[in-house]
């Protein structure tokens, strides 16, 4: 396995050459460093003691984590033999100190201990019940396989920051998959991304309310390929409950106009969900990961825009994209600075969203929107 150094915000570390990532022995994705950017942000905001990295390949992500966080004990894992040998020569190369190594576990101590772990991600997770203060699972494709793990190895107040990459799944074009995987119907068109990311919040808050875990979402969002959700657990069976409340329904019509219900079941046919109606961000939260970026240096160029344009935007269930909504009503499309500026005028909540640069959230009724698209 040939290898060249690279780096990563404050980590240095080797990765193996090939022209494709997928080609790779041990798998590293360049892209998704504002990905790994937010989750130290989040770290850094949280100050999590013990974390777990439960899928890590080269492990950039939980090397990020002991560099760039408060974090005092990360633990690396990977299935892989050569993952496994790449973790370690990673470690070496950002840390000072010796590994020990133990049976297909190493540990390095030093100011934080680092621990390498070579086994099923489902097993050590098993193993450490309730003992990481934030769980990571970044896995390719769904999550779903280590979710209940996931669930018994976080603490019951800590934090699980999950990342789903089946778009296509939870995105409708393989909507069987998507009922079988997270037992909900999925939408297709411009509302399938905001949809998809509520169904995996829903799917988690589903699978952690049998544990008496209630679930807050700090912050949410839908990126390049990827669903991303970091989710706080509140313990007690009637915080579970509580949430189980914030799940229900979405429905829309021809000419783009939506409407959901909070519901254990559906009232009306044609329902795609279940999913979460709750907010996708927590405003306090999202104030101190906005403080953090301001000492922050980002591995990624858009970070920063990022992370300012979801801490600006309206949280409110679903958008209208201004395209779509023209093209279903045959009207003429206008920028969308334009309609978020008439339609505050009109005394309304608007803003741009991360789903779509062509998109707007607001509290306006249906029709309003459809006036201001008009130019009445």
């Amino acid at each position: 396995m040939e290898l060249i150094e690279v780096s990563e915000g404050s980590a240095r570390f080797l990765v193996p050459k090939a022209e494709r990532i997928y080609d790779a022995p041990v798998f590293y994705n360049p892209v998704m460093a504002l990905n790994r950017d937010i989750s130290v942000l989040v770290a850094r905001a949280l100050e999590p003691k013990r974390v777990l990295d439960a899928l890590s390949a080269t492990g950039i992500r939980g090397i990020r984590y002991a560099l760039e966080s408060p974090a005092e004990e990360v633990w690396l894992n990977d299935i892989s033999d050569e993952a496994y040998s790449l973790m370690k020569q990673n470690v070496a190369l950002n840390f000072e100190g010796e590994l020990y190594e133990e049976g297909d576990r190493s540990y390095l101590w030093g100011e934080k201990l680092i621990v390498i772990n070579k086994g099923d991600a489902n097993r050590l997770m098993a193993e450490n019940f309730r003992y990481f203060d934030l769980v990571d699972l970044d896995p390719f494709g769904s999550p779903m396989e280590f979710l209940d793990t996931a669930l018994r190895s976080v603490k019951r107040r800590g934090v699980l920051a999950v990342t789903a990459t089946d778009t296509g799944v939870l995105c409708g074009a393989y909507a069987r998959a998507c009922v079988k995987n997270y037992l909900a119907r999925p939408i297709r068109g411009e509302l399938c991304h905001e949809a998809g990311l509520r169904i995996l919040i829903g799917t988690v808050v589903r699978y952690s309310a049998k544990y008496d875990l209630g679930v807050e979402v700090l912050l949410a969002y839908y990126r390049d390929h990827y669903f991303r959700a970091f989710l706080r657990f509140k313990s007690g069976a009637k915080k579970a409950e509580k949430s189980l409340a914030q799940l229900g329904y979405l429905w829309q019509d021809e000419d783009g106009r939506f409407t959901y219900e909070k519901a254990f079941l559906p009232e009306k046919p044609k329902a795609f969900g279940p999913m979460w109606l709750g907010p996708l961000k927590d405003s306090e939260f999202m104030e101190r990961l906005s403080k953090e970026l301001e000492t922050f240096k980002p591995a990624h160029k858009k970070t920063r825009s990022f992370v300012e344009l979801l801490a600006g935007e309206l949280d409110v269930p679903f958008h209208y994209d201004t395209h779509a909504l023209a093209r279903r009503n045959g009207l003429e499309v206008r920028k969308v600075s334009e309609v978020i500026e008439r339609l505050e005028k009109l005394g309304y909540r608007a803003s741009r969203t991360h789903f779509s640069p062509t998109a707007v959230k607001t509290d306006a009724p249906f029709e309003v929107v459809l006036d201001v698209l008009r130019g009445d």
